[in-house]
């Protein structure tokens, strides 16, 4: 089959080459998939840089979500059954092996791009925004990074479940994508303090984070008493400089957590969660993965490139 393999094992975007690689052989409880889409990540970046590397047992293939056809079945899968599938690796591929526990129905009316547009970013948001931050409905969910995949999915899976939403994005355009999306207030981060006008919305219960220590003040700041700050990424900064004082005066928690070391009985109970509760979202219209460009398989560093560059509204997505 054909892969997609880094270079010298890191390195930049041009160092993503299609290879041949032996198709694999899912082992008991697995499935195989026959991939017809799948999609590109900022973890896959870091992992393209050496610096995300794969957990025991992962292909080292790139590739954390994926769409297709079942051909080789197990647990509730019949051959020819049209799945999207949550990975440790290997989905930058013709073939990808995966738990079956881990794979979900596409739900009536999305393609096979849109699908697999969604289970790395649709868990990450179940599993910090829903679990760890326990949005609730009437609460605020204040999302940074707006557009990006995250962003995206994030303010519809909290409209969805009756949250208002605070979006911010870098540049008004990326403000204006972000109310378009859903978002109640959307706040052009570059003009400075996002806190002043998350707090003239009525301060904020969850703050979802990718930024890191650049924004740890502001997000304190707009955060309401008993708020929960939850961190998936660290882009502007891994240290934070916390107020103890400040916290205890907020009643305020600090979680995150990372989705690919989880193992996979783990794995296994958010997907059943997110089966449960989110994809009567996607049934029902409320969730809708943007997608903002595709690529073919063997083009994987265009991909990269794009995401890099950072002007992307939602996902980017690999087809075979």
């Amino acid at each position: 089959m054909t892969a997609i393999a880094v270079e010298n094992g890191s390195g930049p975007a041009e160092a993503l080459k299609p290879v041949a690689l032996p198709r694999p052989s899912p082992k008991a409880g697995d499935i195989l998939i026959k991939v017809a889409a799948a999609g590109v990540n900022r973890p896959d970046l870091l992992q393209r840089l050496g610096a995300y590397p794969p957990p025991p047992g992962a292909p080292d293939t790139l590739g954390l979500e994926v769409a297709g056809e079942v051909v080789v079945a197990a647990g509730r899968w019949k051959v020819g059954d049209k799945v999207c599938a949550l990975l440790g690796g290997g989905g930058y591929a013709q073939y990808a092996v995966v738990d079956a526990r881990h794979a979900l129905p596409i739900p009536d009316g999305l393609s096979l791009v849109e699908a697999a547009a969604l289970p790395e970013t649709v868990f990450t948001v179940f599993a910090n925004v829903f679990e760890h931050g326990a949005l609730k409905e009437g609460e605020t969910l204040l999302v940074h990074g707006a557009t990006s995949g995250i962003g995206t999915t994030a303010i519809q899976m909290a409209k969805a479940a009756g949250a208002k939403v605070i979006a911010t994005g870098r540049g008004a355009d990326k403000a204006a994508e972000a109310k378009a999306l859903g978002a109640d207030v959307s706040i052009d981060a570059a003009d400075g303090n996002f806190a002043e006008a998350a707090k003239a919305a009525g301060g904020v219960d969850v703050v979802l984070d990718m930024v890191g220590a650049n924004y740890f003040d502001q997000n304190l700041d707009a955060l309401k008493t008993g708020g929960r700050i939850v961190y998936i990424a660290s882009l502007g900064g891994g240290t934070l400089n916390v107020p103890v004082f400040g916290l205890m005066r907020k009643r305020a928690v600090l979680t995150g957590s990372t989705l690919r070391p989880r193992d996979a009985d783990e794995k296994a109970r958010l997907t059943a969660e997110v089966e449960r509760i989110v994809w009567p979202w996607v049934a029902a219209g409320k969730l809708k993965p943007r997608i903002d460009a595709t690529f073919p398989l063997a083009e994987a560093a265009r991909a990269h490139a794009h995401l890099e560059a950072g002007s992307h509204v939602g996902k980017v997505v690999l087809t075979t």
